[in-house]
């Protein structure tokens, strides 16, 4: 049993991370800008918390096990967030990551690709930056998971596949719900494996 405080807890993927970790019994600061949207649930403690606040939400941070961020990165600064973690005294960060920055060929990022759709290419360069910030820091036992490419709403089936820096594909393209990507990503919780690392999940 860990004590957890999840940022974001009230978005797609953040309210499917809550609901994989108090299913697995953990005890969940769940933080919003609007905590009223976050469904009461037992061993769920809500909280208002705006990303942008660094001294307000680092102490909402402090004395927890782990913190989980899922936060839109173009609705955040990493600095803020970075420097709340490290003032929080609380080591393990696990941040929900975007597909932009897989590679799809030796050296070339999904986000670089003609292709890419331009709705989505500030939110998955910014998580690409997230990220480079993230590899130059040692003082964090951060992991960051990034999803298939469609991250979208569906069932928690426990089927599928880990990867590390390339985007997995199969027959259907290249995607996983949020429920499943939740399994994932508290299974790290639990089992750490990817200590300062990216690591992706996908069917």
């Amino acid at each position: 049993m860990m004590k957890v405080a999840l940022i974001g807890a009230s978005g797609n993927a953040g309210s499917r991370i809550l609901a994989e970790l108090t299913r697995r019994g953990h005890h969940v600061t769940a933080i919003a800008r609007h905590a009223e949207k976050i469904p009461a649930g037992p061993n769920v403690t809500a909280q208002q918390g705006d990303v942008f606040d660094g001294k307000g939400l680092a102490d909402l941070l402090e004395g927890h096990d782990a913190i989980i961020s899922s936060v839109h990165f173009t609705a955040s600064d990493p600095d803020i967030l970075i420097a709340a973690v490290r003032a929080s005294g609380v080591r393990r960060y696990l941040v929900v990551g975007g597909a932009g920055s897989l590679d799809v060929a030796p050296g070339v990022a999904l986000v670089t690709t003609p292709d890419f759709p331009q709705i989505y290419k500030e939110e998955a360069t910014k998580g690409f930056d997230f990220l480079k910030k993230l590899r130059g820091i040692v003082d964090l036992d951060w992991t960051f998971l990034s999803p298939s490419a469609l991250f979208i709403p569906g069932e928690r089936t426990g089927q599928f596949r880990l990867g590390k820096d390339d985007l997995l594909t199969n027959d259907k393209g290249s995607s996983i719900s949020f429920e499943d990507y939740a399994i994932a990503l508290v299974d790290e919780l639990e089992k750490p494996a990817h200590i300062r690392q990216r690591f992706t999940v996908g069917y």
